[in-house]
């Protein structure tokens, strides 16, 4: 995309502008600021409606006792089993392990602190899902 092409269509930055790179008349990629694209904005919108779907499909196996909270906190920060780990300071393995709700209501205080952290929640948040 040329300098002169970059989408300048008002949309949900709220009069706010992004970095976006763009060939300019020398063939060279230069930063543009541009206010948005309406497909982008269409598009945003459908990943976000799929994650909240995904979310609640969470939260109701988490209340019916097939998945436990951590799946669900997890989940509703956008992390992977991986990097839940790592922000953890755990191993995958062991994270997997927490998402089965017999083993996470056995976890020990300082396990339970570790993802609370991880997760910017309260323990007690990190035990419970919405309802």
């Amino acid at each position: 995309m040329k300098v002169n092409e970059v989408p300048q269509d008002i949309t949900y930055y709220e009069g706010e502008k992004r970095a976006c790179y763009a060939l300019n008349d020398e063939g060279k990629y230069v930063i543009v600021t541009s206010t948005g694209w309406s497909a982008e904005e269409v598009v945003n919108g459908l990943a976000v409606a799929e994650l909240a779907a995904n979310l609640e499909e969470t939260r109701k196996a988490v209340i019916k006792g097939l998945k436990s909270p951590l799946v669900y906190h997890m989940e509703q920060c956008q992390m992977t089993p991986e990097i839940l780990a790592k922000t953890a300071g755990m191993a995958t393995f062991r994270v997997k392990r927490h998402f089965r709700p017999e083993i996470f209501a056995k976890l020990k205080l300082s396990v339970l602190d570790s993802y609370a952290k991880a997760l910017a929640v309260t323990i007690e948040e990190l035990k419970n899902v919405p309802e």
